[in-house]
């Protein structure tokens, strides 16, 4: 069955840097995008980064542009999310999905598969 298991959060102080892992199992990784997602307490999931297949394309919210660096690794089938100049409103539960076939960096009802989550916490 398919699995998505997230790992990299932690705390860090304002400026610093994080790297979020996913490594995915039950499927055949590198056919399918997948999204990184994150969620402050009372907020809604919003989406932050995506990559395709194969690397061609790759999206960022406005909030990640130039500070957030999506990435992967089909050999291993992780997918990684690198921030860096974190702020303090980066906080909260990062979450990586494989979204149905037309809903890579799509809403968050796009995506029949989540994992657990890693919590960020930037002070």
């Amino acid at each position: 069955h398919v699995q998505l298991v997230e790992s990299g959060g932690g705390s860090v102080q304002a400026g610093g840097s994080l790297r979020l892992s996913c490594a995915a199992s039950g499927y055949t990784y590198s056919r399918y995008c997948m999204g990184w997602f994150r969620q402050a307490p009372g907020k809604e999931r919003e989406g932050v980064a995506a990559i395709w297949p194969g690397d061609t394309r790759k999206y960022y919210a406005d909030s990640a542009k130039g500070r957030f660096t999506v990435s992967q690794d089909n050999a291993s089938s992780t997918v990684y999310l690198q921030l860096n100049g974190a702020k303090p409103e980066d906080t909260g539960m990062y979450y990586c999905g494989i979204p149905t076939p037309i809903g890579c960096a799509k809403r968050p009802t796009s995506y029949p598969y989540w994992g657990q989550g890693t919590q960020v916490t930037v002070s």
